[in-house]
Formats: C-alpha cells, sequence, structure tokens
C-alpha cells in the first residue's frame, strides 16, 4: 500500500496541528512542574534549612571564648519562643490572620472563595486570603523579592507546602509571630510589644494583645502612638473577632474594649551604648569579605578578641582622651573637638587581636588604630637600636650623650633632648631608658639610617620610611595597629606576625562561609637581638620614662617605649609582657599641641596600665618567659660604665652577651668600698630582690594618690 493510502499517516497529516500543540502543552506541563518544583529554578530550601530557620536578629559577634560581644547588624528584632507568648496574644492573631489555621495545610480554600466573594461585592481588592502559614513563606524564603506578580505567588504557594510537610502548626505559629512586620522598624511581637507598651510581650493585657494583632494589616495606618482612634477602633474589631471565635466571652471582650491604651512615651531600640568599641571595625571587615552575611539568615562571626580586655581598653581610652583633653584645658588651649585615642592590644605569638579601639564612640567610621597615620616619637627608638644590636653593638655599649649636629646640606640639625639635659657618656641601654635624643642619633648616625629603615621593615613597619636624619627620633607617619605588631617581633623572639581579627564566619546551620586561619610568622630578627633589645625596654618600664607603669602597680615582666613628638601633638606607649602586646596613643584629629610638657609616660602609660591590670590576667607560663636564647654568655656588669663589676662598684646588674661581644675590661670607676652594695635587679628575671620592688611599688601608689596622674 502507498503512501497515499496509509490511514495512519493519512491521521496524522490531518491532525499535525492539534498533536503539536498537545505536545507543546505537554512539554510546557512539565517544564512548569520543574520550575516550581525548584522555586523558580533557583532551588527551594532544603528540609534542614526549613528545620533551622530563624528569624534573623543581626547576626552575633563572638569573642575568642565564644561569648557574646554584640550584633553584625542592629535588627529591631527579639525571638521568643510560643510558650512566652500568652495564649489570648496568639488567638487575636488567629482570630484575624488565619480562623482555620490549625484545620488547613496551609491553602484555606473556604477562605479563598469568602475573600473572593467579598471583593467581587465591594468591586475591588479588600480582603485577603493568605494563611499565616503564607505569610511565613512570604516574610522569611522570600524577603529579598519584593513586589506583587503571578511569579512571586506560585513560588509562595511551593513554600507554603514545604513548610507545612516539615514544621507543625505550633513552629509555624511562633515562626509567625517572630517574624511578621509590626511597624516603626519591629519585627515580632516581642520587639513590638516593648516599643508600644514598653514591656514585654508575656506581660501584657487581653487589650494590648488584640493592638497588636491589629497591626498586621496596615502598621503605619494602625499604629496608636500616630493614628489613636484609628489604632483603637482596629483593635475593638480584633476583640469582637476573637469574642466570635470563642476565645472571650462577651463579657471580656466588653471589658477589654473599654480599656484605653497607654502607649510607652519613648520608642524602643536595641540596647547598643555599651557594645564594644572594636565592633565596628568587625562589621567593616564583614562587608569587605561577606557584604551580603545576612542575606539568608543569622551568621555567626568568631573574632579573636577577648571580652575582659576588650571592656577593659573602652574603659581606659574613653577615661584616658578625657584626661588629654583636661590637660589641653587646663594649659590654657580652647578645645572645639575632644582629643582623639586609640589602642591596640594582641598575643605576640599569633598576632591575634585581643582588644582594638579606634576611637571614642561619639567618632565612629574612621578606625584611628587601624587607618591614622601619627608620628611615633620616640617610640620609634628600638628600631634604631635594633639596627645597633644587629650591626654588633651590645647594651652595654658606650654612646655620648651631649649635644650633637647634623650636617643636612648647607643647614645644620641640631637635635636636643628632652628638656635641654644630657648625662655625657652611657650606655646603649640606659640611652633608651631615659630616651635620649643625642644619643639615639649618634646611633643612627653610627649604623646608617638605611640600616634603621631596614631594621624597621624587618619588624613589620610598612609606611614610607625617608631616608633622612630625623626618622631616628620617629619624624615619619606610622598606625597604631603597624607600630603594635612591629613590637610583636621583639616580644616573641623575633618573628615577624601577621594582625588578624576574625577567625571565621558560621551560617546559622555550621556551614563555614569564610576562614582565616593563624598565617605563620616569619623569623625576621636574632633571637639573641630580640632578647637584648626587650632587656633595654625592660629598663625604660622599671627605671626609665615609662616607670609610672610600675609605679600603678603592674609588676612582673614587662617592656616597652614610650612616645611624644616634638610639639607634643602626639603621645604614646608601647608595652609587652610574654603574652601581650599593646600600644596606646593620644592626640587630636587634627594635629595640635596637647600641653607644653605631654608626654607618653604621663598620659598614654597610665591608660595602658590601667587596661592592663583591669583587662588582662597573664598566664602562669609568663613566669618563664623570656629566656636567653643558647649560646649566650652572662656577664656581671656595671651597668653605668658599661664594664665588668669590679669590686667596688656600687650597682651590679647581670647582662646576657653573644658570644665575643660580652666586655672583658673590668670597671675601675669606683675605689672605695660602698656602704650597702646590693645587686641591681636583674631586668630578665622577676624572681629576684622583691622587698625592692615591693617597695618602689609602695611609693608609687603614694604619690600616684597625691598626684593623680
Amino acid at each position: 500500500m502507498n503512501a497515499r493510502g496509509d490511514p495512519a499517516r493519512v491521521w496524522m497529516r490531518r491532525r499535525w496541528r492539534s498533536l503539536a500543540m498537545l505536545g507543546g502543552a505537554c512539554l510546557s506541563l512539565l517544564l512548569f512542574d520543574a520550575w516550581l518544583g525548584t522555586c523558580g529554578f533557583v532551588g527551594c530550601p532544603s528540609r534542614g534549612e526549613i528545620r533551622a530557620f530563624r528569624p534573623g536578629e543581626g547576626g552575633r559577634i563572638v569573642d575568642q571564648n565564644d561569648r557574646y560581644l554584640g550584633r553584625i547588624a542592629i535588627v529591631r528584632r527579639v525571638n521568643v519562643p510560643l510558650t512566652d507568648i500568652p495564649p489570648f496574644v496568639r488567638q487575636a492573631f488567629l482570630a484575624t490572620e488565619d480562623r482555620r489555621f490549625y484545620e488547613h495545610n496551609g491553602l484555606d480554600f473556604r477562605g479563598f472563595f469568602r475573600a473572593a466573594v467579598a471583593n467581587l461585592r465591594h468591586g475591588g481588592v479588600r480582603e485577603g486570603f493568605s494563611t499565616i502559614t503564607m505569610q511565613v513563606a512570604r516574610n522569611s524564603f522570600l524577603v529579598n523579592q519584593r513586589g506583587r506578580s503571578l511569579r512571586r505567588k506560585l513560588i509562595e504557594l511551593r513554600l507554603t507546602q514545604l513548610i507545612e510537610s516539615e514544621l507543625t502548626k505550633d513552629q509555624i505559629l511562633e515562626l509567625y509571630l517572630n517574624v511578621i512586620y509590626l511597624g516603626n522598624g519591629m519585627n515580632g511581637v516581642e520587639a513590638a510589644s516593648r516599643d508600644l507598651f514598653g514591656k514585654r510581650v508575656s506581660q501584657l493585657s487581653v487589650s494590648e494583645g488584640a493592638m497588636l494583632a491589629a497591626l498586621p494589616k496596615g502598621p503605619s495606618a494602625y499604629t496608636p502612638r500616630d493614628h489613636y482612634e484609628r489604632g483603637l477602633k482596629r483593635r475593638n474589631l480584633v476583640l469582637g473577632l476573637m469574642q466570635e471565635n470563642g476565645y472571650l466571652t462577651a463579657e471580656q471582650a466588653a471589658r477589654a474594649t473599654s480599656m484605653p491604651l497607654r502607649i510607652a512615651e519613648n520608642e524602643w531600640r536595641p540596647d547598643t551604648k555599651d557594645e564594644p568599641l572594636a565592633l565596628d571595625a568587625v562589621r567593616v571587615f564583614i562587608d569587605s569579605i561577606l557584604p551580603d552575611a545576612l542575606k539568608d539568615g543569622d551568621v555567626t562571626v568568631y573574632t579573636t578578641l577577648d571580652l575582659a580586655a576588650q571592656r577593659a581598653a573602652d574603659r581606659a581610652v574613653l577615661r584616658g582622651t578625657t584626661a588629654v583633653t583636661r590637660e589641653t584645658q587646663y594649659a590654657g588651649g580652647r578645645v572645639r573637638d575632644a582629643a582623639q585615642g586609640a589602642l591596640v592590644a594582641l598575643d605576640p605569638q599569633t598576632g591575634d587581636i585581643r582588644a582594638l579601639v579606634g576611637g571614642r564612640r561619639s567618632k565612629k567610621g574612621f578606625n584611628r588604630a587601624f587607618n591614622a597615620k601619627r608620628q611615633p616619637g620616640s617610640a620609634f627608638k628600638p628600631f634604631v637600636y635594633a639596627a645597633a644590636l644587629r650591626s654588633g653593638m651590645t647594651p652595654a655599649t658606650l654612646v655620648d650623650d651631649e649635644p650633637v649636629e647634623i650636617a643636612q646640606g648647607r643647614k645644620i640639625w641640631r637635635p636636643a633632648n628632652y628638656d635641654d639635659s644630657y648625662i655625657g657618656t652611657i650606655t646603649l641601654a640606659k640611652a633608651l631608658a631615659v630616651s635620649s635624643n643625642a644619643a639615639a642619633v649618634r646611633v643612627s648616625q653610627t649604623v646608617g639610617i638605611p640600616s634603621v629603615i631596614d631594621a624597621a621593615r624587618r619588624s613589620g613597619i610598612r609606611s614610607a620610611l625617608p631616608n633622612y636624619p630625623a626618622m631616628a627620633l620617629g619624624a615619619v607617619e606610622v598606625t597604631p595597629l603597624e607600630l603594635v605588631a612591629a613590637y610583636a617581633t621583639f616580644a616573641n623572639g623575633g618573628l615577624r606576625v601577621h594582625p588578624r581579627l576574625v577567625r571565621r564566619i558560621e551560617a546559622a546551620d555550621g556551614t563555614v562561609l569564610w576562614s582565616a586561619e593563624i598565617t605563620p610568622p616569619d623569623t625576621m630578627m636574632d633571637p639573641r637581638d630580640a632578647f637584648q633589645l626587650t632587656s633595654m625596654l625592660q629598663g625604660v618600664v622599671d627605671n626609665g620614662t615609662a616607670r609610672v607603669v610600675r609605679e600603678m602597680g603592674v609588676t612582673g615582666l614587662v617592656a616597652g617605649k614610650t612616645g611624644t613628638t616634638n610639639n607634643a601633638a602626639d603621645v604614646w606607649f608601647v608595652g609587652y609582657t610574654p603574652s601581650l602586646v599593646a600600644g596606646v596613643w593620644f592626640g587630636y584629629d587634627t594635629p595640635r599641641a596637647i600641653a607644653p610638657h605631654a608626654s607618653g609616660g604621663h598620659l598614654a602609660a597610665p591608660t595602658w596600665a590601667e587596661f592592663y591590670l583591669n583587662g588582662w590576667h597573664e598566664p602562669a607560663a609568663s613566669a618563664d618567659g623570656w629566656r636567653p636564647p643558647p649560646g649566650m654568655t652572662m656577664r656581671v656588669i656595671d651597668p653605668t660604665t658599661g664594664l665588668l663589676a669590679g669590686e667596688y662598684c656600687p650597682v651590679r646588674q647581670r647582662q646576657w652577651f653573644k658570644p665575643g661581644t660580652e666586655p672583658t675590661e673590668v670597671c675601675n670607676a669606683h675605689y672605695e668600698e660602698p656602704v650597702d652594695q646590693s645587686p641591681w635587679p636583674d631586668t630578665l628575671d622577676p624572681r629576684i630582690p622583691q622587698e625592692v620592688q615591693k617597695g618602689v611599688d609602695g611609693i608609687g601608689k603614694v604619690l600616684r594618690r597625691i598626684f593623680r596622674f
């Protein structure tokens, strides 16, 4: 039979259009099913995600021990369990929003037809048919899709089915009461209750609970704070619905209707006045790596901060800036904007930041600890002496502390000491302890400015370091963070660390969204040089410009250096122990003299001591810190001459040297036996003459009570 006579082919030829349309319809149906099943091809939330979902409260920021610090974003919501919400509050919402909530499976067809009839009767949209489950879907998993469209409504229906299949009715109702927007920026019944009535939702009356249930229809239109009479009518309507549905008797409804609403005078806002000052920096960091961190729900940010240290840092810096401002006023200066301050404290072994203050609370936005470049003054001198030690000098090497002149082209630079006082020939250790400018310049000229720059670079200073003589006295600009991190190289035996503020960020289900492991430190300094420099910097605290630290009661192993710029516009103190290195800076945003005799020892070091005493507990292992590296040689010297201590030297000190650099000549500067020949406390061993230290501490405390530094 030929093709023309084939009945099947003839039939298909005649009906090909109908068959094509049927095939297209089937294909469209399959595509629609796939589209709906995947929530618009973007993926529906998994069962686990639905079960784990909680309305966002702005995320959490925690410290190194997972203690709560604050929120990532300020969200006016407080999640509460369903058991904390009175039954009549739940019933008010059920009577108003979804009276058949416990009877349907998320889609209330009876309510749909009732709303359709009402809308037709009034010739417009007068009544909606969204169930509570549909509102949960809309306000949780569809929160980023705005506007009304058929596409959005279909996805909402799909999500409603998923939610109903995974959660119990009580769980859905709890989500609804925490996620629903109730006006004035308030989300959930707890936040709205605090905002409107100044109390928790568990303390509401029937009348007040009905008022909350009246708000979802039009939060701004029915708020009793702005539209009292309109809100009252809407509340009375809710009370009528509660009576109609059997939740209230006629007598109870009448009593609640007659009650006036007492609105709280002040709006509620989450309390942020006591939040740590470091949180601004954490939020900026989160924005830089995960700008949409809260898009899919709350996350937890695990920081390196220590809660106790951070609180102590906040208090110390705020008190310190007040003291600096007052110092300027006492000196006769006019102050328009209060002084500013910064503090950074980190672990010298890992670089983890334990405390961070970028400025006073009244000046947010610019983090001075990270971004303010100021001259460190004498706080830069340790890099001069680090270069000297690397070149073969020792803490006992002698240098002249006398007026010095440096030729700069046709000009002569004559750096002067503080108060223009000079001692004469002294050791490097003594020169650093008293912060001699003349000695530091002579040492820098001996080793060469490029060597000083190299020492600073090796420790981690990244700012521009110009090659001119004044750099030895801190005539450069650095940030507090880079200076503190550079000092960590001295504290840990020569390792350059990399500061870290955030350890990791996790989603609500524990999924790690971002993490940063500790970066292995780089060996950048001879451990023997670091040990010797630390011994010299201990002398600054014990007997030099930072002795106020001891006077305030700080004991144990502490080293550090003060810094003051020539015009007294910046004051510093960077100090460290075996477990912590911290730096404090004070000044004005627009540089100006603080006071004629302002100094780091007078203003910054006391703040450091206050922070340390109130915010840090030295671990027991610190008692064994700063032991001399293998291969070093110990000698007992006269610290005034740098020579081996002779029979009649009144003061003796143990000092460690690299092999071949130790003194060999015996001091002969003293010819009479001293009346009281007692060894000078070893700067590297806190366990000897405790009586001397206690006596000094006691005198210091008395002096501080008198003069109130």
